[in-house]
């Protein structure tokens, strides 16, 4: 009787080490974070979008758009872009603009994450960043309250 219960038990065990393996492999991943990168890994001539919601009038509208920004490797940064608040067409109560601006400045960490500081007096938000694939992207979350804006830069 032992020696049955001594094999179930044997066979039990690894039954149940041959299920949980391969799961354990699945679930368990390395995470690693860019190296190496500097303010002049944010180089050149970007095509952006943005969306999310900004506070109007004591009112969150919805806020997106799109347009061009330019990176210096050097810490300054300048956009033109097109926006539009809450779907607005001419006329509306909400506004579209085209030729807006927006100025500037960033740190990238070694890590490749960074941060973009508008410049005092633009108007402009700030945002948390991370570069991806060695620049050609700037993946981007606005961190000026109360705007819940995420940012998309592609490198052109």
């Amino acid at each position: 009787m032992k020696r049955i219960l001594s094999v179930s038990l044997a066979i039990a065990v690894s039954a149940a080490l041959l299920v949980l393996a391969p799961i354990s492999k699945r679930s368990i991943f390395a995470v690693h974070a860019g190296t190496g990168c500097t303010n002049a890994t944010l180089s050149g001539d970007y095509g952006l979008t943005f969306s999310g919601f900004q506070l109007q009038s004591s009112k969150s509208v919805a806020f997106y758009g799109a347009g061009l920004g330019t990176a210096d490797g050097a810490g300054n940064f300048a956009a033109t872009f097109a926006d539009s608040q809450n779907g607005a067409l001419p006329g509306n109560r909400y506004i579209s603009n085209t030729n807006d601006n927006y100025n500037a400045s960033y740190t990238v960490n070694s890590n490749c994450t960074g941060l973009l500081t508008a410049t005092p007096g633009s108007g402009g938000d700030n945002f948390s960043f991370v570069i991806v694939n060695g620049g050609a992207e700037i993946l981007a979350t606005d961190i000026s309250a109360p705007d819940t804006l995420t940012l998309d830069l592609k490198k052109e």
